[in-house]
């Protein structure tokens, strides 16, 4: 039984998390009309650069035994895809759609875990991920105009990157991987996926712009740490849920300093998702109990 004491701080840390993945969004936009792989590059290089830190600090064993090599690889695949995706969302669209498409990963989560953990999905959470998905279609509007409907798809597949990533991150728990490792892994793979364009396409930037850039991978690394320490302090059945706190806070932050203001199919669309979430984190608690 967790205590109440481990749960209070579990969630404090997890909207801490929420707070510093939407000002990490923000510092993106503010970051002005610069190339979305060359704000992840900067984004990415930061983490890296903390994660190194620690693994250095960290005296665990890396534990990278030959079955994991393959699920290490797609972890960081899938959360290169995962970043890519929403940072081109974030430019494009409001901040709250972006951080809603992309906390579509936890739906996403369980259908690449039937297919790489072999865990069953059982009809409650079938209807569960299908209403998700038809909330996720509320805020992408798909439509012929293929410009229009891109950046939000492009979010969607974000997430759906992100749901697979985190899928391979819980395969790769049971090998007792070093998760400084796999951060550090996943951070070098996405900057050397960026590295031919920023050679090639590389755009100037203000001092203004760059210090946007430091900052939000100040606060993505802010974020990572506060996720590390809830989820040490509480399990994710008590405090899964309070996650979707992120798109309140990107919500405010791209009103008050944007002016952006989701339409009201986009509403629709968050409420179904977070009320899906919300059933989600019941029903699984409950099973667990």
């Amino acid at each position: 039984m967790v205590q109440q004491g481990s749960r209070l701080k579990g969630i404090v840390f997890i909207l801490g998390a929420a707070f510093f993945f939407a000002t990490m969004s923000t510092f993106v936009h503010l970051a002005g009309d610069l190339p979305f792989l060359q704000k992840s590059f900067f984004r990415n290089l930061i983490a890296l650069l903390i994660a190194l830190v620690a693994l250095c600090r960290d005296r665990r064993p890396l534990n990278v035994v030959k079955g994991s090599i393959i699920f290490l690889c797609i972890r960081c695949m899938a959360g290169t895809i995962g970043i890519y995706g929403n940072f081109y969302a974030i430019d494009r669209i409001p901040l709250s759609d972006a951080a809603m498409l992309n906390k579509m990963s936890p739906f996403f989560a369980v259908i690449f875990s039937y297919f790489l953990l072999k865990e069953k999905i059982k009809p409650v959470q079938a209807c569960f991920l299908i209403a998700a998905f038809f909330g996720a279609m509320l805020v992408v509007k798909p439509s012929m105009n293929v410009s229009a409907s891109l950046p939000a798809v492009a979010g969607f597949l974000g997430g759906m990157g992100a749901g697979c990533a985190y899928a391979c991150v819980r395969k790769l728990s049971t090998f007792k991987m070093n998760g400084n490792f796999i951060v550090a892994c996943f951070s070098g793979f996405s900057c050397l996926t960026a590295v031919p364009w920023m050679l090639l396409r590389y755009t100037p930037m203000t001092a203004g712009q760059l210090l946007c850039l430091l900052m939000a991978g100040v606060c993505g690394a802010g974020g990572q740490f506060c996720v590390t320490a809830a989820y040490f302090a509480a399990p994710a059945k008590e405090i899964s849920v309070f996650d979707y706190s992120q798109v309140i806070f990107a919500a405010l932050e791209g009103f008050f300093v944007f002016g952006q203001l989701p339409d009201h199919l986009s509403f629709i669309g968050c409420a179904v998702i977070i009320s899906m979430g919300i059933a989600m984190f019941l029903y699984k608690r409950a099973q667990e109990r």
